[in-house]
């Protein structure tokens, strides 16, 4: 049923949605919220109606706007639109602030906190039991979507045991059409020759047609396309190419010419970098006037028990490959033989002072790089800078080195968090930063954000 009626299971989703937003309002102005939270939001039922009246349109836009109504059958896991999610309600939150700001709507700014909290937890949890409700109806045969392949050749092959392994998608595979093979391959017959597309198309249910030709076959692509279109079934490409691409490339037009970026890089939206600047300045702006007394405090230990400086600083190599001058708390000798800036440090290295050693092994050094983050040079999640040197030097030895510098680099990142700090594989580190471009999202720079306060006081690379 759903499989032919997916503008009502849309519909649905919205409906949802809709339900979500008053259950989380209701629910803060409860006398159970008061009673568990102690925070009274029980208005009259005038204003919480104003509330919803404009809450409700513009949520559902932000949410047509950040694609949430588009299918989500090919992610893998039913909590891969919490990020999303969490996005819609901090833009969703700002623009409900700037209401309350010029006193369209007269409700407390703490209570738009609560409501951000529980609606990212309910909506989240929504979508997650929406989408593991539809994988148990494919697991049972329904909701199916019927694919024929073209080609079945090392690509197709490739093809079906990716569809094989991820059961979730729902994807029954009814057969190959090729002209060189016969048989079957991987468990699925060759149904027909590619000349045989259109009687197929005819006389069987087939909800996509993946094309996995070879290049030297691609002048059949042309008539491959109009037969799909003409039989109304969506017609997809492997490209020959594809072990080049990410999970999930960026395709872009060039007037009508597309362009596949190899890569997506999720901080290349403009909404995305700007959600990720705003969170960098007010955190910086509030942290540094909280821990100014401390601040003031480690730069007397660092100036009265040894000569030199109290603020160290040294080039290191950002965002699209930009020299920029990093700040710490000096941690070492100013004036000694040890000075050498194309090694990392080592336990116990006779560069580091005393008062050093200590404000190393908990990061304290590194807090003057605020000023890197709200000057924008650094932002405070994302991977470590390194000195030019060393870059250079990498960038031959380790592949995809340079796509850390896709994005600012950060105080701390996916890479330090699992235990990749200072002298430590640089081969494994580079894999944790890729995936943290590649995969960036408000939910994991929470994450590297509170897991990095236990693991500065664990971490034993540190020093």
């Amino acid at each position: 049923m759903i499989r032919e009626n997916q503008q009502l299971f849309n519909v649905l989703n919205v409906l949802f949605d809709i339900i979500v937003l008053i259950i989380s309002t209701f629910f803060l102005s409860s006398s159970l919220f008061y009673r568990i939270v102690g925070v009274d939001f029980m208005f009259d039922f005038e204003v919480i109606l104003m509330f919803l009246i404009i809450l409700i349109p513009s949520y559902i836009f932000l949410y047509f706007m950040f694609s949430l109504y588009t299918p989500q059958r090919t992610n893998k896991s039913i909590f891969t639109e919490a990020s999303t999610i969490a996005e819609v309600n901090i833009v969703e939150f700002l623009f409900m602030s700037a209401i309350v700001f010029f006193n369209v709507l007269s409700i407390p700014e703490n209570f738009l906190v609560f409501f951000l909290v529980i609606n990212i937890i309910l909506a989240s949890i929504e979508r997650a039991i929406v989408r593991y409700f539809l994988r148990m109806m494919r697991s049972k045969g329904f909701n199916l979507k019927y694919i024929l392949i073209v080609g079945a050749g090392e690509v197709g092959e490739n093809l079906v045991d990716t569809i094989k392994e991820n059961s979730y998608l729902g994807y029954q595979i009814i057969g190959f059409l090729d002209d060189n093979i016969e048989g079957s391959v991987h468990g699925i017959d060759i149904i027909g020759k590619i000349d045989d597309l259109n009687d197929i198309l005819n006389s069987n249910i087939v909800d996509r047609v993946i094309i996995s030709i070879a290049p030297r076959h691609y002048k059949a692509l042309e008539s491959l396309m109009s037969l799909c279109e003409k039989n109304g079934v969506r017609a997809d490409i492997v490209p020959d190419y594809y072990r080049y691409l990410t999970s999930n490339p960026n395709i872009e037009l060039l007037d009508n010419i597309p362009l596949i970026s190899a890569r997506y890089l999720p901080l290349d939206i403009f909404y995305n970098s700007l959600i990720k600047r705003i969170f960098d300045i007010c955190f910086v702006v509030v942290v540094a006037v909280v821990l100014s007394p401390f601040l003031l405090i480690v730069a007397l230990f660092v100036k009265f028990t040894s000569s030199g400086p109290i603020i160290y600083n040294q080039e290191r190599v950002g965002a699209d490959g930009k020299i920029f001058k990093i700040y710490k708390f000096r941690s070492m000798f100013s004036d000694n033989e040890y000075i050498d800036d194309k090694h990392w440090t080592k336990k116990n290295d006779p560069r580091i002072t005393p008062v050093g050693k200590f404000i190393r092994k908990y990061s304290i050094d590194e807090l003057p790089q605020f000023y890197n983050i709200f000057k924008g040079d650094m932002s405070l999640i994302g991977p470590r800078p390194e000195r030019p040197y060393l870059v250079n030097k990498f960038k031959e030895s380790v592949p995809k080195y340079m796509i850390k510098h896709h994005v600012r680099p950060g105080m701390t990142g996916w890479a330090q968090i699992n235990g990749y700090r200072g002298n430590t594989s640089i081969v494994k580190r580079i894999e944790y930063d890729i995936y943290y471009v590649e995969n960036w999202s408000i939910i994991l720079d929470l994450k590297i954000f509170f897991k990095t306060i236990p693991t500065l006081i664990n971490d034993k690379n540190a020093y």
